[in-house]
Formats: structure tokens, C-alpha cells, sequence
């Protein structure tokens, strides 16, 4: 391949690694908290699957480690709350993350979801879970180093 045919590949690859830097990744590990305790509930893993984000339960902090998803309906009823995806089809977009679903497994119910961070903190995001009707409630979520 000659020199002016890898540039432009060159120039495409180093720009797209410098948006995603600028970014921030959200792959790895991120302590979740109650809401209304403010006690560390768990901690999610966060990790790219193709072209889409997704986030399994790898640790319960509140509960026992074998607690079940009994409100969950479909394949995840009745299932291990650890181990199991609970955010899914999240995709990036411009300076943050959304197009995805996440599911709460202490009532069953799955929102639309977005994430990103907040004044350049990259070890704090902020995810925000959509009800159909509009409400909805935004947790921050903390990096485990």
C-alpha cells in the first residue's frame, strides 16, 4: 500500500481515537448505589458486544449472591441476578451513550436508557433510566479501579 493511500485511513483511525478518548470509555467495572439508602448496592461490568454497550451484574452487595430475578418476566425470571445483562443495545452517540434498554431487576421493569459523564469525570456516570411516559430517574454510577 503507498504512502497516499493509507493517509486518509491513517487521519480516519487517529481522529476516531481521539473522540472516543475525549469520550471516555464506559467499559469496566462500576459500583451502582440505592437509591434510598445511599449504601453501594452492586457492582455492574460494563463492556462493548459489536457495535453496542452492554452491562452484566457481577456482585451483590445488599443481597445474597444468589438472589433471583423474581419479578423479571421472559428468560430472565426466576434467574441470577448475578451474571445477568441488564443494560443492552446502547450505542454511542455524539458525547454520550443511549439507544439501549436497562432493566431493573428489584421491580422487573426495563426503561430506555442513556449514559455519559459529567464535567469531564470519568470515573462518576451518570445513567439515566426512561419510562415510556417520560419520568424518569438518573443514578450516578462509580468506577471500580
Amino acid at each position: 500500500m503507498q504512502l497516499k493511500q493509507f493517509l486518509p485511513i491513517f487521519i480516519c483511525l487517529l481522529v476516531s481515537f481521539s473522540l472516543s478518548a475525549q469520550k471516555g470509555s464506559l467499559n469496566g467495572s462500576w459500583k451502582t448505589i440505592d437509591d434510598e439508602t445511599g449504601d453501594a448496592k452492586s457492582y455492574v461490568e460494563i463492556y462493548s458486544a459489536g457495535s453496542q454497550i452492554q452491562a452484566k451484574v457481577t456482585k451483590l452487595l445488599l443481597k445474597p449472591a444468589d438472589t433471583v430475578c423474581k419479578n423479571c418476566s421472559g428468560n430472565k425470571k426466576n434467574k441470577p441476578v448475578v451474571g445477568m445483562v441488564i443494560v443492552d443495545g446502547l450505542k454511542a452517540y455524539k458525547d454520550y451513550w443511549r439507544g439501549g434498554t436497562i432493566l431493573d431487576p428489584e421491580s422487573g421493569n426495563e426503561y430506555k436508557v442513556s449514559m455519559w459523564f459529567e464535567d469531564g469525570k470519568t470515573d462518576e456516570l451518570k445513567v439515566r433510566g426512561k419510562h415510556w411516559t417520560g419520568l424518569y430517574r438518573t443514578q450516578t454510577w462509580y468506577r471500580v479501579k
